[in-house]
């Protein structure tokens, strides 16, 4: 392989072929970009889609243009506004490092993947994206679609996820001072746009001709994918709780831990145990939603009833734009029902007690 070679054409390839997206600078435009912009798309984009995190990322801009805005940014408006990307550990992480950018270095980023690596929630992809594409840091920039890639380049065998640390090697390999962070971003296009995981484009692909995949034959057969295990199965109930007004209870969850420091609708234990109901009923049957999760299936069977006690009562629109998705499903199972206060039998004596807005 001629590493100059494949990288000249590469680069002309992506030159040309750029997607639009609205955290980059146009290739060769020489325009400034900003890290915070960088930083903030790369956070959004590590579990999503640049099709999904747009919209997210341009309402985020539009919100909380700089750094420090962020950083001043109250935590329930910054989880509600990442309602729906999921992962919400990043978005407590995402909110440290502002606010470590903001306090210790006055609203500016380091301009060094070591300086980066030293904020709190940045880890080392994310590291090396920002000091590539918004300082011109050589650094060995390697997501999905760059592990994609490579696979396929060297024909990689070793299956994913043990293959990984030889595809960094590899990536590492082809890392060069010149256009770091168009070199990263064309790796990533070619694995979105052309190398993609199912039917490969490779009659316009700028690098098949040293494509060890490509000339296998069977390139889409990279890179090798270990068997995966059934996920574990777990359960438990969330109630959707209704004041007179129609409004739903919702709890905030503990800062630590799945869904940390989100509102969600009042649940039981997710391990089979049974809680006590957020008010005394009566409660009806609304079926049951199921949510995956990275590492385990969730079936939450879904009550509806009045609701009363200490809860944050919302409208139900509030509602679904703050809860996640979990949750959200189980509201719209809920809310599906017959609603009305008589077919519930509310009071509005017994059910207002501890309504705050």
């Amino acid at each position: 392989m001629d590493p100059a070679s494949l990288r000249r054409a590469l680069l002309d390839w992506y030159d040309a072929h750029a997607r639009t997206l609205p955290w980059r600078a146009p290739p060769g435009s020489g325009a400034a970009v900003d890290p915070y912009r960088v930083w903030l798309s790369e956070v959004m984009l590590q579990q999503t889609t640049t099709v999904h995190a747009a919209p997210y990322f341009e309402a985020f801009t539009r919100r909380w243009p700089t750094v420090s805005a962020l950083a001043a940014a109250d935590d329930a408006d910054v989880m509600g506004a990442w309602a729906g990307l999921g992962y919400y550990a990043r978005a407590r992480n995402l909110l440290a490092c502002a606010r470590a950018v903001a306090r210790e270095r006055g609203g500016v980023f380091p301009d060094t993947e070591e300086g980066l690596r030293a904020l709190p929630g940045l880890g080392p992809y994310t590291a090396a994206a920002v000091a590539a594409i918004a300082f011109g840091r050589a650094a060995n920039v390697v997501d999905g679609n760059v592990e994609r890639v490579m696979a396929r380049l060297f024909a990689v065998e070793t299956p994913v996820p043990a293959a990984r640390p030889a595809l960094r090697r590899l990536a590492e390999g082809l890392t060069a001072d010149d256009r770091p962070g168009d070199w990263a971003q064309a790796l990533m296009d070619l694995g979105a746009m052309v190398c993609r995981p199912r039917s490969p484009e490779c009659g316009r692909c700028p690098v098949s001709t040293w494509c060890a995949g490509f000339a296998s034959g069977a390139p889409e057969r990279f890179p090798v994918r270990a068997a995966k295990g059934a996920k574990p199965e777990r359960a438990g109930v969330a109630w959707v709780a209704l004041d007179p007004a129609g409004r739903v209870g919702l709890t905030r969850r503990p800062d630590k831990g799945l869904l940390g420091g989100m509102l969600g609708l009042p649940t039981s234990g997710w391990g089979g145990g049974e809680d006590a109901a957020p008010g005394p009923g009566p409660w009806r049957e609304a079926g049951a939603v199921v949510h995956v999760f990275t590492h385990f299936r969730l079936t939450l069977d879904v009550r509806v009833g009045p609701g009363e006690g200490d809860l944050v009562w919302t409208g139900v629109e509030a509602a679904r734009t703050a809860l996640p998705t979990v949750f959200r499903k189980a509201l719209e199972r809920g809310l599906g029902q017959d609603l009305s206060l008589h077919s519930l039998q509310v009071s509005a004596a017994g059910s207002s007690r501890g309504v705050r807005t």
